[in-house]
């Protein structure tokens, strides 16, 4: 009999295959991103049913085929149905997974971004924050475990931990006073900008979504996260189009 491991996972896509089947991508704690067939998962009914929707959170065992995985069973533990309830929430939610699909590779110790993927979820859930923060918030950290992540804490140039007054979006970081006049790229800094930005960064994933910003922050914040995610990230994600269609019309 072919060994069975259990994983911790959330589900961050499927697709349907053949007539009643379904491939889903598992971002896991133990192997990384995987993919693994749900043999008639597509069959009302089906005991796999719920456990392939994307955003669903929980225990799935399975075993080991010749290219993927076979999922068995799961135990669901969080499917975040105070996101899926709400049209605009979903939408961010969705965006999450894809951005973590994007991001993630096979068999990689992709650990920390399913952390954050699971407490943004949640933040999303609690709506205590604004969504369009919990996005700049969630793109700037995802590209800080993914290796990319922004020097706020002293400046590029010369290394001065004082009078960081500007961000640098082709340096990746802060410019103290003196040096921000040599880059034409700079982008103006407050105070409140600076600490929010290392804040992100260095927080511990629970403790993350606790704080709000000012308007002139969040302006700041921003127009940062977009031009950084913008360097690393080069997809065009169906979700986020829905979502900038409904913030446009806010």
């Amino acid at each position: 009999m072919k060994e069975q491991i259990e994983v911790t996972a959330m589900v961050i896509a499927q697709a349907p295959i053949g007539e009643y089947d379904r491939r889903i991508v598992l971002l896991t704690l133990e192997k990384g991103k995987i993919s693994a067939f749900a043999r008639g998962a597509r069959r009302p009914n089906n005991h796999l049913l719920g456990a392939c929707q994307p955003m669903t959170f929980g225990k799935f065992h399975l075993y080991a085929g010749k290219n993927s995985y076979n999922l068995l069973s799961a135990e669901i533990e969080n499917y975040f149905p105070g996101v899926k309830a709400d049209l605009k929430k979903v939408s961010y939610g969705t965006y999450f997974l894809e951005l973590a699909a994007y991001l993630t590779r096979e068999n990689n110790d992709e650990r920390e971004i399913l952390k954050l993927l699971y407490q943004s979820l949640r933040a999303l859930e609690r709506g205590k924050m604004p969504e369009k923060l919990i996005r700049c918030v969630y793109e700037i950290r995802i590209l800080t475990c993914f290796g990319e992540g922004m020097q706020v804490f002293s400046c590029i140039k010369c290394g001065r931990e004082e009078g960081l007054t500007h961000y640098s979006v082709n340096l990746r970081g802060c410019l103290c006073s003196n040096c921000m006049r040599q880059i034409s790229d700079k982008i103006r800094l407050s105070d409140s900008t600076l600490y929010t930005l290392q804040y992100i960064i260095v927080t511990p994933l629970e403790k993350l979504y606790n704080f709000l910003v000012s308007e002139e922050v969040f302006s700041e914040i921003q127009k940062i996260s977009k031009k950084y995610l913008r360097q690393h990230v080069k997809e065009d994600f169906k979700s986020l189009e829905m979502i900038e269609i409904m913030d446009f019309s806010e």
